[in-house]
């Protein structure tokens, strides 16, 4: 049996795909994938970010020399727009005053219709939609087409 497990942001440092139970001897590399997730770009409806989104494709475990191992297989899409989002998207704590002043940062109140937004700041008991869209987003779906 196949499984998949993503993590990761929008705007974070990087997506991850996990894919558990591929067998051992099946030839993939780096450039297949990537060509796969420029294709992704290609499909109907595709936001603007789609245009200058770049995925830089790195297989972090369970392939060498282009042919699965049969045990986990990880896989890193980097953002190539962390540059601008590291302070407003950091793991580790940043100092209020450092974020004051970052647009980016501004609380989004507003859910945007027909997105997760307002179901997820719901559940999750949340006043900003940053959380919600950062992982409903069509972003994570390269993740999806890497796995």
């Amino acid at each position: 049996m196949l499984r998949w497990i993503t993590a990761g942001e929008s705007h974070g440092r990087a997506l991850v795909a996990v894919l558990e139970g591929m067998v051992a001897g099946v030839e993939v590399t780096s450039t297949d994938i990537g060509d796969q997730l420029a294709r992704r770009r290609l499909g109907y409806g595709r936001g603007a970010r789609m245009a200058f989104e770049r995925d830089a494709v790195t297989m972090l475990s369970g392939v060498r020399h282009g042919v699965t191992l049969g045990g986990p297989i990880a896989i890193e899409i980097g953002n190539t727009e962390w540059p601008k989002w590291e302070t407003v998207m950091a793991a580790d704590p940043v100092d209020p005053a450092e974020l004051a002043d970052i647009a980016r940062n501004a609380p989004l109140t507003r859910p945007r219709p027909g997105h997760a937004d307002y179901a997820g700041m719901l559940k999750y008991g949340f006043d900003d939609a940053r959380p919600v869209l950062e992982r409903a987003s069509a972003r994570e779906t390269a993740a999806r087409v890497a796995a």
